[in-house]
């Protein structure tokens, strides 16, 4: 019975879910460094290909930092990006700074029909813009996935309020992996939020916990501060 399951199992390419998903057992083609040393080492080589995995932490823990960082290995490679900057908060000039090859990179952000200035708006209730950013930004992750091409696609969901998070329909994730596993086994699927959303089987959580600044300077009254530099926690399916 069990040998026929994981026969069955095995010709929809969903083994993942009976075997084991150390990344210590994955071809080095199929996971992306991240360009930290001490972070690959931990996922053993980098974030496996073909799989949603996802960023989570508090605002200032380093979340933007780590993307670029992960951004700038991608381009590094020569492989396209994308983002997906639900809430239009990327900056690419400070991206650029961190060694991310713009060039490569498809910045999709809402449109000017959908902006509606403070980013209060982005917090608030059913039907509003912010709910009108979120799935706009959905979409747009859910066909650049299909379209297949890119090394990196990260959806930014960090400032969408969790109220609007919870109105994706129950399918998201479901259908961005089937997408991963029909098009996309060659793109690292990148989700971003304050708290954690979602991933796959073969996915990991990079949960930032805590931080430390950067700051540029000798003389405590002259200091100029650069920066965060982020400590992920590499958090496993079990």
């Amino acid at each position: 019975m069990r040998a026929a399951l994981e026969s069955l199992l095995r010709a929809r390419k969903l083994d993942v879910t009976l075997l084991s998903t150390d990344a210590a057992a994955v071809p080095p083609e199929r996971v992306a460094p991240t360009g930290d040393a001490a972070l690959d080492a931990a996922l053993g080589g980098g974030l496996r290909r073909g799989h949603l995995s996802e960023i989570t932490g508090a605002p200032s823990s380093g979340r933007s930092t780590l993307v670029a960082r992960l951004l700038a290995a991608a381009t590094a490679r020569g492989e396209a990006a994308a983002i997906v900057d639900a809430c239009d908060a990327w900056d690419p000039a400070s991206a650029d700074a961190l060694g991310v090859a713009l060039g490569h990179v498809l910045w999709v952000r809402p449109s000017t029909s959908l902006r509606a200035g403070p980013s209060t708006a982005l917090r608030a209730g059913p039907s509003t813009a912010g709910e009108q950013h979120a799935m706009a930004a959905l979409k747009a992750f859910s066909l650049i996935l299909q379209a297949g091409g890119f090394g990196l696609v990260v959806l930014d969901l960090a400032d969408v309020s969790a109220a609007a998070l919870r109105r994706f329909p129950v399918t998201t994730w479901m259908r961005a992996a089937r997408l991963l596993e029909e098009g996309g086994r060659d793109t690292v699927a990148l989700l971003v939020g304050a708290e954690r959303i979602a991933r796959s089987a073969g996915g990991v959580t990079l949960a930032l916990e805590s931080s430390r600044a950067d700051w540029r300077g000798g003389a405590p009254r002259a200091r100029l501060f650069t920066g965060v530099d982020p400590a992920p926690r590499v958090v496993r399916a079990r």
